[in-house]
Order: structure tokens, then C-alpha cells, then sequence
């Protein structure tokens, strides 16, 4: 109700400046005024120190964001090609600043500089090649050397030789959680298709295959810190993305398909929380959530747990009402820890198989006890008979 009324308010408002303009503009009735709608000196020369204005403005307001919301972005990357991803983006930044700097500072010095001047007349010609051949050239060998560097890039970070030593886990994105399928021993994932999800098997891994019977399928994910670990992406529903931020790894996960990506850590997470960037992070979200705490706990409601980092596995893709909240805790393990933790895991081959199991008991506790109800009145016929 209350946004109802500041909204009537505002539309009032507007309406009684726009009845005020149009009686200002009936009273200047009979003045000498210039009505012509042609800018005049003056007018060139407002426009002119109002473009210097407002590139002052630009710049001004770039210096701030950079001061305020600087500290926000993404710090030390916990991945081996995450120091590429950083400089390849830390390049295009500065290409970036580079030509807006030129260009605007050109474009409004001119539109100052050459602004309209009652005895001045406008310089026209049809082309000039000199020009045409700088702001072509130049652009187009910068752009090729951003291509070029991103190109290699892109082959570092997403080529795997067939024979290298990974550790491979499927990621199954569904509305709205992930689970996690971990290869096993054999470090070969099953066969799965949607058309086998039945009861506990909810990724559809297909259990007859040999492939398959080492394979763990749990909600949580453990990676071991200085092992590339392979990623194998399937969607049930819809398309999601599966980003890991402090990986720099991103990658859609496409119903029918299955996506690929790999990365190898360089921190457990025990490791990356005693960064001193990440002590101080941590420290200052706490002193927010403390004060915050102090607002919650006056009105009777429940204070705020601290605040402790954790890697997460988050869908980049808006896939739904509940989209914010699909996420996953990552924990990077040491190999030891990682292979410990990994160990007495149930397969998902013995989870079904348990299942079934589950199932038939009864039935056939209820066969025996149908046995045993029916065999004395079987005797009682054959008595009275």
C-alpha cells in the first residue's frame, strides 16, 4: 500500500512541474524571446563545457568504483591455469582502459574544441584513406593478438591428453542441486542415461555395465589438492552452468550431451582460508554479520553463525525459482586425506542392489506367513473329511 502511494505521489508530482513549465512558458508571452530552436553561441558554448563535464564525470565515477568495489573482485586463484585466465583478462582490461581513454577524451575535447560558432562554416570531405587505414589497422592487429593470446589460452586449459594422470567426476546438475559420481578405482565412469533413474539410482547410472560397479555417487564433493581432476558435466532438466569462481573453471551443463572440463588445484581448503587476503575477507564479513546480529537478536530474532570460507560449486545459469541456491561445497583434500575419505564409500551398485534387496524381504515374509495362517485349516478339512 505504501509503495502504491509514493507511486501516485511521484506521478502528481510530475504532472504539477509539467502544468507549472507550460504556465512559465505563457507568462514569457510578449517578452523578446529567441524561439527560432536554433542553438545559438551560446548554447554551442554550454553544450561544450557540459561535454567536459560529464568526462569528468566518467572518470571520476571509474576512480570511485575502482576504490569502493575494487576489493571485491576474485583474488588469488586456487588453480594452475587460473593465473592465465587472471592475465589474459588483466590485458584485455588494460586494452579496454587504454582505447576508452583515447576515444573519449577525444571525442568530447572535440566536440569542444569544434563546437558551432555563428561566423564558422563546417568542414565537409568525402573520405580521407590515411584515417581510414589508421582506425582499421590498428584495431585489427590489437584484436588479433587478443585473439591469438586467447586462443592459447583456451588450449591449455581445455586440452587433456588421453594419457594423462586425472582423477574423473561426473557432475549431474539437476533443479536445483548437484551430485557428484566419482569413477572409482578404474578412474572410468559408468554408462548413464536419464531413462535408468529408478528409486536410489537418481543420476541413471546404468548398472550392468562392468564400468559402473566402482562408481560412487554422493552429494558431496572432495577433490585432492595437486591432481588434475577431469570433469564430466550432464543436465537432467534444463541447462545449467557449472561455475567454480576461485577455479576460474565455468562450463554448461546441457541436457543430452555430456560437457568437459578440467582443472588442477594448488590449495586445499584449509591452505587457501590462511591467505592473508582471505583472514582479512572473512574478518571483515564477520564484523558485518556481528553488527547485523546485534539488529536481529533486538527485535528476538536469531543471531548470524560466523562466516567461514568455502570453495563452492555454483549454477551460472538462471534455471529456474530456486536458482540462487543451487550450490555445492567444495573441499579440497590433501591425495592422502582425499584417498582415506574416498575409501569405505558405498558404490552405487551396492546402494541399488540394497534396494532391491529391501524390496523382496517383505514379499517374502509375507509368502512364509501366509504358509504358516493356511496349513492348520488345511489339516482341519482333511481331518473332517
Amino acid at each position: 500500500m505504501t509503495s502504491l502511494l509514493v507511486i501516485i505521489v511521484l506521478v502528481l508530482l510530475t504532472i504539477a512541474l509539467w502544468q507549472l513549465t507550460k504556465i512559465f512558458d505563457l507568462s514569457q508571452v510578449g517578452n523578446n524571446k529567441d524561439t527560432s530552436q536554433i542553438a545559438n553561441d551560446t548554447d554551442n558554448n554550454t553544450q561544450g563545457y557540459l561535454m567536459f563535464g560529464f568526462l569528468a564525470f566518467i572518470y571520476i565515477f571509474t576512480i570511485y568504483g575502482l576504490i569502493t568495489w575494487g576489493p571485491l573482485v576474485l583474488h588469488t586463484p586456487a588453480s594452475v591455469h587460473g593465473a592465465l585466465v587472471d592475465g589474459l583478462m588483466d590485458v584485455t582490461w588494460v586494452l579496454i582502459f587504454i582505447v576508452q581513454a583515447i576515444t573519449q577524451v577525444l571525442l568530447h575535447y572535440f566536440a569542444f574544441k569544434y563546437r558551432g560558432k555563428k561566423e564558422n562554416k563546417a568542414l565537409y570531405f568525402a573520405d580521407n584513406n590515411k584515417l581510414e587505414a589508421i582506425w582499421s589497422v590498428i584495431p585489427a592487429i590489437v584484436l588479433a593478438g587478443l585473439i591469438l593470446y586467447g586462443l592459447y589460452a583456451w588450449t591449455n586449459i581445455m586440452f587433456i591428453d588421453d594419457d594423462e594422470d586425472t582423477v574423473t567426476i561426473e557432475l549431474y546438475a539437476q533443479q536445483f542441486n548437484w551430485t557428484a559420481r566419482y569413477a572409482g578405482n578404474d578412474n572410468v565412469l559408468g554408462k548413464a542415461n536419464v531413462r535408468y533413474i529408478e528409486g536410489i539410482n537418481t543420476v541413471g547410472v546404468d548398472i550392468e555395465d562392468p564400468y559402473a560397479n566402482d562408481d560412487v555417487v554422493l552429494k558431496e564433493l572432495h577433490i585432492p589438492k595437486g591432481k588434475k581432476i577431469h570433469f564430466k558435466m550432464r543436465s537432467q532438466d534444463v541447462l545449467h552452468s557449472a561455475y567454480m569462481p576461485y577455479f576460474r573453471a565455468q562450463m554448461n551443463c546441457v541436457p543430452g550431451m555430456v560437457t568437459e572440463f578440467a582443472f588442477e588445484p594448488t590449495y586445499t581448503t584449509a591452505e587457501y582460508r590462511e591467505l592473508p587476503y582471505m583472514i582479512a575477507k572473512v574478518a571483515n564479513i564477520n564484523a558485518i554479520r556481528a553488527k547485523k546480529s546485534i539488529e536481529l537478536v533486538a527485535k528476538g530474532e536469531t543471531a548470524l553463525d560466523p562466516y567461514e570460507f568455502d570453495f563452492l560449486l555454483l549454477c551460472n545459469k538462471i534455471c529456474g525459482a530456486s536458482h540462487y541456491n543451487m550450490q555445492m561445497k567444495i573441499v579440497v583434500d590433501t591425495p592422502e586425506d582425499y584417498a582415506k575419505w574416498l575409501k569405505d564409500k558405498t558404490t552405487v551398485v551396492q546402494e541399488v542392489k540394497a534396494e532391491k534387496a529391501a524390496k523382496v524381504a517383505p514379499v517374502q515374509g509375507d509368502k512364509v506367513k501366509d504358509t504358516v495362517t493356511t496349513a492348520p485349516v488345511a489339516e482341519v478339512k482333511v481331518a473332517m473329511k
